[in-house]
This record gives structure tokens, C-alpha cells and sequence, in this order.
């Protein structure tokens, strides 16, 4: 077995593996554009908002939304990548839909508890956490109606 430098290494081709590999994390750009991936987007800034208010004001608040915003990131991640498509024991359109019910209770609850402090950033969440749980409902009933729906009319029909 011959020693590589690493220039050597860097000037080679990728192996066939390696390459197979990388292309499996391509981003669907597409997928940004889309009305999915726009709702994602504005979850996704909407719970960096929330969590930048709560950080202000009542930190006791900020770890909801920051949970929420990861979770927001790697949906976004595994649809732009088409990567949730290597996992196909899972029901993703319900998945989804659990992510966005959850999302609505936990906001809810937070939302109105933060507006309790009467402090400025804490009433700047409260207005963002009730856009935001506006918007997550939308994408629960997107995904309802376009995704599960369907699926119980034709269970019902066989």
C-alpha cells in the first residue's frame, strides 16, 4: 500500500463512493420556492424572532422556541434535500403534522404565560408567538387536507 501525501490526495478524483456519497445532501433549490418550503422559512424566522424576544426578556421562555427552531431546521433540511426520502418506514406528511400541532400548544402556552411579565420584549413575543401559531395551523391544515385526508377516502373506499 503506497503513502499519499496530502496533495497528493487533494488532486486525485473522488472515489466513486465518496461521490455517490456527497450527492446524496444536494439541496432541491427549487424545494425554497415552493409553498412548503416557504412556510418552513417563515417558521423558521418567525421562531428566530420569538427566540431573540424571549432572550430579552424571560430566558425561562427561550428554550421552547429554540427546540422548536431546530426541529423547524431539520424538517426544512430533510425536505430541501430530499434526504427524508432514505426513510421511507416513516410517515413523514404525519410527522409534519405533529410537529406543527405540537408547535401550536407549546406557543399557546408560552405565548400567553410570557404576556403575563408586561415587559416590552415579552409582549413583542406574545404578537410573534400568535402569528407564528396562525401559521403553523395553516400548515397543519395544508398538510391535513393535502397529505392524510386523501390517504383515510381511499382506506375507506377498499
Amino acid at each position: 500500500m503506497k503513502m499519499l501525501s496530502v496533495r497528493d490526495r487533494r488532486d486525485r478524483p473522488p472515489e466513486e463512493g465518496v461521490v455517490a456519497e456527497l450527492q446524496g445532501f444536494a439541496v432541491d433549490k427549487a424545494f425554497f420556492t415552493s409553498h412548503k418550503g416557504i412556510l418552513l422559512e417563515t417558521e423558521l424566522a418567525l421562531t428566530l424572532i420569538i427566540f431573540i424576544c424571549f432572550t430579552a426578556s424571560i430566558s425561562a421562555y427561550m428554550a421552547a422556541a429554540l427546540l422548536e427552531f431546530f426541529i423547524t431546521l431539520a424538517f426544512l433540511f430533510l425536505y430541501a434535500t430530499q434526504y427524508y426520502q432514505h426513510f421511507n418506514r416513516l410517515n413523514w406528511p404525519c410527522l409534519d403534522f405533529l410537529r406543527c400541532v405540537s408547535a401550536i400548544i407549546i406557543f399557546l402556552v408560552v405565548s400567553f404565560a410570557a404576556v403575563t411579565s408586561r415587559d416590552g420584549a415579552a409582549i413583542a413575543a406574545f404578537v410573534f408567538g400568535i402569528i407564528l401559531v396562525s401559521v403553523f395551523a395553516y400548515d397543519a391544515f395544508k398538510i391535513y387536507w393535502t397529505e392524510m385526508a386523501p390517504r383515510a377516502i381511499q382506506g375507506d373506499q377498499q
